[in-house]
């Protein structure tokens, strides 16, 4: 029999403001996966599910998540302005890829590619074909859909890597547990600014006009 979790009956800090995050809450967007991590691996996902949707319990599996203490109030604005880490990595990783992409013309194996990484990616890979880093083409969809993901995950890590702890870690958790953004290599980091460079510009400019 697993041991009770003391977070549903710590006594809540009111002091842990949701300001503190720029007005979002960040247990509420974490993966499933980080959270039953710290809690209990063990946790049905309807159960994480509706600890992440109580607004009681937030603040304090936020705290959990970040292992910071409640009175914290210094937090810089999300440094994906709340996009979507996942979609973040296919667009890095298609761009790094798009070589593969532009040879990949075959409509079944487009179908394929397209059902994993999404229209957009592939669209923005070719788009920035000047920008392409892979010289090994992939002409297997499955096999290139995996490399774009990998590629991209540790891209965005190197990225996240130039900011504090916390700033990188209000995107990773975000993230499933053990995807390639937690332990980027030497190749990812040297082009990892150039590549979101172009990601945040291409979030920048879907932002519907007020």
């Amino acid at each position: 029999m697993s041991t009770p979790m003391p977070i549903l009956t710590a006594q809540l800090d009111r002091s842990f403001q949701l300001s503190a995050f720029g007005g979002i809450e960040p247990a509420a967007s974490a993966h499933p996966s980080r959270l039953a991590a710290r809690l209990d691996p063990a946790l049905a996902p309807a159960t994480l599910e509706q600890l992440q949707k109580s607004p009681r319990l937030q603040p304090r599996l936020t705290e959990l998540l970040f292992d910071v203490a409640s009175k914290h109030s210094d937090w810089g604005p999300d440094l994906l302005r709340g996009n979507d880490p996942q979609r973040a990595a296919f667009l890095a990783g298609s761009v790094w890829h798009a070589r593969s992409l532009l040879k990949l013309v075959s409509r079944s194996d487009l179908t394929a590619l397209i059902g994993y990484i999404g229209a957009d990616a592939h669209k923005f890979g070719i788009r920035h074909l000047a920008h392409s880093v892979a010289n090994r083409l992939i002409a297997d969809p499955e096999k290139l859909a995996h490399q774009i993901e990998h590629d991209g995950h540790a891209c965005l890590g190197a990225w996240l890597n130039n900011n504090s702890v916390m700033e990188r870690n209000r995107v990773l958790l975000r993230l499933p547990v053990g995807t390639a953004a937690e332990n980027p290599k030497p190749e990812h980091r040297n082009v990892s600014g150039q590549l979101f460079s172009l990601v945040m510009a291409y979030f920048e400019a879907e932002k519907p006009l007020i």
